[in-house]
């Protein structure tokens, strides 16, 4: 049985020199350092609407004079290493939002048990109309308490989840360095 291989996507991106791709502000060494912003988001952005399984290629065209092999392999270890620490992040916020979410559960169910007793209390200590229009209201008003941990676990982390996928294809996407007009490939890894 013959298994496909996963689409390979490439993005091409021209600079004059590899610094440009780096964050100016960062003092850090630069195996350490953050990618620019707008260079972080541009990848990001490329990178998200493909498909989970797809393997990813970076193509950095250099028109400033590079070293062969050590600029592909130096640029390769700060895009894994940037990567590799927003993925720690974003499971760091995926974590927080589970953690909000089982609290908000907590609470909640007991605020919705509060008010189905309470509405059922008043209803028993006051027959009428008033008193099943005040349980009806203590009833709704406990189920509303339940939006936020409803939210959280069927909306809200799956997005994240998905960030966190994104992020892995990026941190493990091959990355090569191509001075430009030499036409020759600075090293790929």
């Amino acid at each position: 049985m013959h298994t496909a291989q996963p689409p390979t996507h490439t993005l091409e991106l021209r600079v004059r020199e590899l610094s440009q791709l780096f964050n100016s502000l960062d003092p850090t060494p630069f195996l350490n350092r953050d990618l620019d912003r707008s260079c972080e988001v541009y990848i990001e952005n490329w990178a998200l609407p493909l498909p989970a399984d797809s393997r990813l290629h970076l193509v950095i065209h250099v028109e400033e004079p590079v070293e062969p092999r050590e600029a592909g392999e130096l640029l390769a270890d700060a895009v894994h290493n940037h990567y590799g620490y927003k993925i720690e992040l974003a499971r760091g916020e995926l974590a927080q939002l589970l953690r909000q979410g089982r609290a908000s559960l907590v609470i909640g169910l007991v605020f919705v048990a509060a008010c189905l007793t309470a509405g059922e209390l008043l209803l028993n200590a006051f027959p009428g109309h008033a008193a099943k229009v005040a349980r009806e209201s203590l009833t709704i008003i406990g189920w509303v308490a339940m939006w936020r941990p409803v939210q959280i676990f069927l909306y809200d982390w799956w997005p994240l989840k998905s960030r966190i996928g994104t992020l892995e294809s990026i941190r493990f996407a091959r990355v090569s360095v191509v001075q430009r007009g030499a036409g020759v490939d600075a090293g790929a890894r």
